[in-house]
């Protein structure tokens, strides 16, 4: 913890053992062990660290594993997580941070941006507030194409490059449409939450790809990353819109995408499918064909990594700096019926 008690207390710890260390000096000088060995002090146990954990949205089926392999490491390494719910809110978010550093209780914190640019002013203070602090899921700052650090002092920066996702989304939807020979080929994209930094990086860079084919976007609607809010979404795209030819999203948007075809009276057929996320159910409906293509993502593996890298640092003082958790998938991290088979789901979706 980093108030002033909490260091008062590590000091004070630090002098007992000291002056306990000092005692057993001075009785093996003067004393020999009764069992005639060479008895040893043990080695003082490690304190336990408080961490702050400020989520994305925890009532989210991709960040549920990366918390949950984040709980795993710091139960192992000996930490406390407390987490902070931002629900989907880059002010709300804000403003959980704000209280962890008003609390001074905590040694370290974990950070998964709705939105990097509203919270960098905010998470700088938590540096300079002496928290030990990792980024992990979405960009910390405001170019949204890029894996660097864009905010000095962190442990560890822990992400897939939300434009990179963007940019294989479009390429995917480019031979979706041309595998049908669809010019023009009518899109509805399902955006998840147009505030936050992944939704306007993905969209800005799958717009750039797809501009000059035929992919003509023509309607466009908002998922929450909720498949009910997506199946909605899309519904009242169906009902304006007799001409869709391929629906583009999330896995989450995808499945609701699903309900809505069928509650309309159609198959998944007569649509083309393309998402992100790389869930276990979007690898397994690229596997069967129903789905077109899917860009993968490693939730788990950015909360373990992320949770690793501070502990490192907060008992070490290692700093990881950049790691991208999708750097060995297979087939550049795009799953296709060919290759769906050298994926593993690392979230159920």
């Amino acid at each position: 913890m980093r108030d002033s008690t909490a260091v008062q207390r590590r000091r004070g710890v630090f002098a007992t053992v000291g002056l306990a260390a000092a005692a057993l000096m001075l009785i093996g000088c003067t004393s020999t062990p009764s069992d005639g060995g060479d008895a040893q002090p043990s080695a003082p146990e490690e304190e336990t660290l408080e961490i702050a954990y400020i989520s994305f949205a925890v009532a989210n089926t991709y960040d549920e594993p990366m918390l949950a392999a984040a709980q795993e490491v710091a139960a192992a390494g000996n930490a406390n997580i407390t987490v902070f719910d931002a629900n989907l809110d880059p002010a709300l978010q804000g403003t959980l941070i704000e209280d962890v550093i008003a609390s001074g209780q905590y040694d370290g914190m974990i950070v998964q941006p709705v939105y990097g640019p509203a919270i960098m002013d905010v998470v700088q203070e938590a540096m300079d507030a002496g928290i030990t602090v990792v980024n992990i899921d979405q960009i910390l700052g405001e170019d949204f194409t890029t894996a660097e650090t864009q905010l000095d002092g962190l442990s560890a920066n822990v992400l897939i490059v939300p434009s990179t996702l963007g940019e294989k989304l479009g390429q995917q939807t480019v031979e979706a449409c041309a595998s049908q020979n669809l010019d023009p080929c009518n899109v509805a994209f399902l955006h998840d939450l147009k505030a936050s930094s992944v939704s306007i990086a993905i969209w800005d860079a799958f717009s750039e790809v797809t501009a000059g084919t035929p992919v003509t976007v023509v309607a466009e609607g908002e998922t929450f990353w909720n498949p009910a809010a997506a199946q909605t979404a899309l519904a009242d795209i169906l009902t304006g819109n007799s001409d869709i030819h391929a629906v583009v999203t999330s896995d989450q948007g995808l499945q609701g995408s699903v309900l809505a075809i069928e509650a309309a009276g159609q198959t998944t057929g007569d649509y083309l499918l393309v998402g992100y996320g790389g869930a276990e159910w979007g690898r397994q409906k690229v596997a069967e064909g129903v789905v077109f293509a899917d860009v993968a993502m490693a939730p788990a593996t950015m909360g373990r990594l992320g949770m690793e890298a501070l502990i490192d640092a907060l008992r070490n003082g290692n700093n990881w700096g950049d790691r991208d958790p999708s750097a060995d998938f297979p087939n550049d991290g795009v799953m296709t019926q060919d290759t769906a088979d050298q994926f593993t789901g690392e979230w159920p979706g």
